[in-house]
């Protein structure tokens, strides 16, 4: 798996992955990418929806040495 900080964007998840949720809930994804919501403005939580792009979210995050 690769998690992936994308400028001003969501985290995007690529490989085989299982999400659980604040509750328990878990999502086992096999395929593709996912895009984990940052911005806390989707619809869609906890995945990204774009919402980020109407509203404003500006964040570049770097990881620290």
């Amino acid at each position: 798996m690769v998690i992936k900080v994308r400028d001003r964007g969501p985290y995007k998840v690529t490989g085989p992955v299982t999400l659980v949720d604040a509750d328990g809930n878990r999502w086992r994804l096999e395929d593709g990418p996912i895009a984990l919501c940052r911005c806390g403005l989707s619809a869609t939580k906890p995945f990204c929806d774009r919402s980020h792009r109407e509203g404003g979210f500006d964040d570049c995050a770097r990881a620290g040495a």
